[in-house]
């Protein structure tokens, strides 16, 4: 039987986004001077490395088996796969873009003009449920200073910070959607199993990312108010101490929340309280 295949892009930001999250959920593989495949050490899995915009097509045709991409390229894409789970990075906006002095109100205004963009599928689905039925100028690389170059009127593009809009005197018209990378897998493929244990150690990646785990020493008297702001996953781990006045508790909480926690417990009497990132885990 051949090898269960997941295609991750090539080169880019994305690509080491992939190879990262695939290491840190025990897929690891080494690349040799540009070839097309890699070897999973010690699982029958080859990772094949692919243009990003090629994998939502590649995947739905079978020649890969599930695929690591941005979801603005699955949706642009149009084709029959199954997003498998959000992997939490590569989040960006798709936005339509105008001049600073335009004159629009809104999208249905737009119905005669010029719209540059590398995602006409998206940009024609949006301006036609809106309305409009531009001409797109369907572009493959930076389309920001078509305007200025009189080929458009109008940009649909992906936007982070919003500092290439402003150096081109743009403005956000209207946001088309949000994305963000995904893992994407062929409806018939053969090895669904499989395709479930990679999911499975994603997401053990995944979530730890979002969770630290605090480890603090407190008074018994004021246990139940410490375990008011870290009631940990499904309970916090409570052990006492040689000093039988005082407990050690252990409890998994939001990374983002964690300082705030970590104040709020110091407050009401804690002491040694450590915080401690989370490299795996299974809830």
């Amino acid at each position: 039987m051949q090898n269960f295949r997941i295609g991750i892009p090539s080169k880019g930001r994305l690509a080491e986004v992939a190879t990262e999250l695939l290491g840190e959920a025990g897929l690891k593989f080494r690349r040799q001077d540009r070839s097309l495949f890699a070897r999973v050490r010690d699982m029958p899995i080859d990772i094949t490395f692919l243009r990003t915009d090629d994998i939502p097509v590649l995947c739905a045709e079978g020649a890969i088996d599930m695929g690591i991409t941005g979801s603005d390229l699955v949706e642009e894409a149009e084709v029959e796969i199954e997003t498998r789970m959000r992997l939490g990075v590569g989040k960006c906006r798709l936005a339509l873009c105008v001049p600073e002095d335009t004159e629009w109100k809104s999208v249905e205004d737009m119905k005669q003009c010029r719209v540059a963009t590398s995602f006409p599928n998206v940009t024609r689905n949006y301006m036609q449920a809106n309305g409009a039925h531009p001409h797109l100028v369907n572009l493959s690389g930076s389309v920001e200073v078509m305007i200025s170059l009189g080929i458009a009127d109008a940009i649909v593009d992906l936007v982070e910070t919003g500092s290439t809009l402003a150096a081109n005197r743009l403005k956000i018209f209207a946001e088309i959607g949000s994305y963000e990378t995904v893992l994407i897998q062929n409806p018939n493929m053969k090895q669904p199993e499989l395709a479930d244990r990679i999911v499975r150690r994603l997401e053990g990646v995944v979530i730890a990312r979002d969770y630290s785990l605090l480890e603090y020493n407190i008074p018994r008297e004021k246990l139940a108010a410490a375990e008011a702001i870290t009631p940990g996953f499904n309970s916090p781990t409570i052990n006492p101490l040689e000093d039988n006045a005082w407990c050690a508790v252990r409890a998994m909480v939001k990374r983002k929340d964690a300082i705030d926690a970590m104040e709020r417990l110091e407050q009401i009497g804690a002491s040694a309280i450590l915080q401690t990132n989370i490299a795996n885990c299974r809830l």
